[in-house]
């Protein structure tokens, strides 16, 4: 296996929404197909601890995921898509990492910052109060999993701007001290993805509640469609479809000439009630055939388990024989 060209890490909490289709699925499934380009996706399940302790609903949400990025496409064959846990040279890696980084580097990341200052806000007495070493030390083994691969683009969001950046200086660090063996990520920001709004107008998102599950029923889909928040203006009246969640949706999955007819309608007048059913109808064709083969995956997790294994397998082939050479330039070799 040669570097990785791309890496991206899917966290294991909760089950995929329409944002995480156009923002981060749809996205990658493409690059996935791209015969030219060595791609990693891989299953964040160790990520997923620092916020969530049932372990019933990592798996389920574990099992909710990779089915739903394979029954959209993700071209598993010619990249390299694997569970997080399936790779023992991650946490080793960490440590190696760990034993590098200053906590200074640590104390600035901006999750952890924000949890004291929430506790300071709060009036308790002890700024790190249920702040556990997982979340304070959450960029290291990011940066483990972007490292062990040599990964050379890694598309985040713009909040991940920084874990990157601590990525970069973690690396370099190796590299000064010990030998020139990491290559410094490249932060890749995609500032064209599609950003959805939820049912209430805000950033769709699984922190306020109000996404809508890629895989639900049709009946269910609808009325979680038929949900969403409008205005108060009535048929026939002017519409601005730059400020609509409804035609923020629709624009993330159609196409241009089609959202351009859709905004013509907006400001002719169109009712809220039809454009929901329109909406509805249009994604409704998009999911159709994806939500078949999804259920079938859930139904055959066994399936899902061969491709994780084949994945892991393809990632080890790189994992492995690397951390031999990052052991030996850390001095733990052989003493013959």
């Amino acid at each position: 296996m040669k570097n990785a060209d791309f890496l991206t890490g899917i966290t294991t909490s909760g089950t995929p929404h329409l944002g995480n289709f156009v923002g981060a699925i749809r996205p990658a499934v493409a690059t996935s197909k791209n015969p030219d380009l060595t791609s990693y996706y891989f299953l964040a399940d160790y990520h997923s601890m620092i916020k969530n302790h049932d372990p019933e609903k990592r798996q389920q949400s574990t099992l909710e995921i990779a089915a739903a990025w394979i029954a959209l496409g993700l071209d598993h064959d010619n990249c390299v898509f694997y569970r997080q846990s399936d790779i023992p040279e991650i946490p080793e890696l960490t440590w190696i990492l760990t034993c590098l980084t200053a906590k200074g580097l640590m104390n600035r990341a901006h999750a952890y910052k924000a949890k004291v200052q929430e506790n300071e806000a709060d009036g308790k007495k002890d700024p790190d109060q249920a702040i556990t070493m997982g979340l304070f030390s959450y960029p290291i083994l990011m940066a483990a999993d972007i490292l062990m691969f040599n990964a050379g683009k890694v598309p985040v969001g713009k909040d991940q701007i920084q874990h990157l950046e601590m990525t970069r200086d973690i690396a370099a660090r190796f590299n000064h001290v010990y030998e020139n063996l990491f290559v410094l990520p490249e932060v890749v920001v995609d500032d064209n993805t599609a950003v959805l709004s939820g049912l209430d107008g805000r950033k769709m998102s699984k922190s306020y509640n109000n996404f809508i599950p890629l895989f639900d029923t049709e009946k269910k889909l609808r009325k979680m469609i038929m949900k969403i928040q409008t205005n108060s203006l009535g048929p026939d009246e002017p519409k601005d479809p730059d400020t609509c969640t409804l035609f923020s949706i629709y624009r993330a999955f159609a196409a241009q000439e089609e959202t351009r007819a859709m905004a013509d309608r907006y400001r002719e007048g169109i009712a809220w009630g039809v454009m929901k059913q329109e909406l509805f109808e249009y994604i409704n064709a998009i999911l159709a055939e994806p939500r078949q083969r999804y259920n079938e995956l859930i139904k055959n997790s066994k399936d899902i388990e061969e491709i994780l294994a084949k994945g892991a397998e393809k990632a080890r082939a790189f994992s492995v024989p690397f951390l031999q050479k990052i052991r030996s330039a850390i001095g733990i070799r052989s003493l013959g």
